[in-house]
């Protein structure tokens, strides 16, 4: 099996990277999770029931209101053509494995649409490519078979190696690791049938970053809610 380079280098490189991650932490600023509805029901036409699920960038943090996050604006560009009756469960520092926990606590409720934004906190903490697979994997039964799940839209990781707020070789390391995951991801949604994995088409311009430099900015959600929904409704709409 070949190794790759970031992989080969991170042991040596673990004091320096180590380091430079805290040093991350303490510079950050902290945003928080916007105050706003976390379900609901919006629009008009066609019934859709919508299931929100991932981490800080679900739970919309870089965003004033959940309005202007992504929740918000997903059913916001649904709305003309869906009557979305819609649920989010996302969690600042989640990973697929803390989401898995909180849907087995979830009372089962039927959705036809399950948007997932997940990776970046596998991603920092190291998660192998195996292990990552797995648990989507098992996300997507529990969507599929006691959801009901008929669209899985699995949002693609974001270029995280391109983070101005990362330092060097700690932005190239997390770089090379979102791109192997996110490929990876790829892999698990081309061999299941409900999955579909949507790559991040969003420009990376500072004015789509939060005031922190590492979440969506109201205008990538905005985008990315957009992008999202054009996605659901060709698949709905044919």
């Amino acid at each position: 099996m070949r190794v790759a380079l970031d992989q080969v280098v991170r042991l040596p490189l673990a004091p320096l990277l180590v380091a430079q991650a805290m040093g991350v932490r303490r510079r950050a600023k902290i945003l928080t999770e916007p105050h706003g509805a976390r379900e609901g029901c919006a629009g008009s036409g066609t019934s859709l029931r919508l299931l929100i699920l991932g981490d800080s960038s679900a739970a919309g943090v870089g965003a004033g209101t959940q309005e202007a996050a992504l929740s918000g604006q997903l059913v916001a560009a649904l709305s003309p053509d869906f009557a979305v009756r819609w649920r989010l469960i996302g969690e600042t520092s989640a990973t697929t494995g803390v989401i898995l926990k909180r849907l087995a606590a979830v009372e089962t409720t039927p959705f036809d649409v399950v948007v997932s934004a997940l990776g970046v906190n596998d991603v920092t903490r190291g998660n192998r490519r195996g292990l990552w697979q797995k648990q989507q994997r098992q996300l997507a039964k529990v969507l599929t078979k006691r959801f009901g799940a008929k669209l899985i839209v699995a949002s693609g990781l974001p270029p995280m190696g391109a983070y101005p707020e990362l330092p060097q070789p700690l932005r190239w390391v997390i770089g090379q690791q979102a791109q192997r995951l996110d490929s990876a991801l790829a892999d698990v949604c081309d061999g299941h049938s409900a999955m579909t994995h949507l790559p991040i088409d969003v420009p990376f311009e500072s004015r789509f970053l939060a005031e922190d430099g590492y979440h969506p900015s109201e205008a990538a959600y905005t985008l990315w809610g957009q992008l999202i929904a054009a996605h659901i409704r060709r698949h709905f709409k044919g």
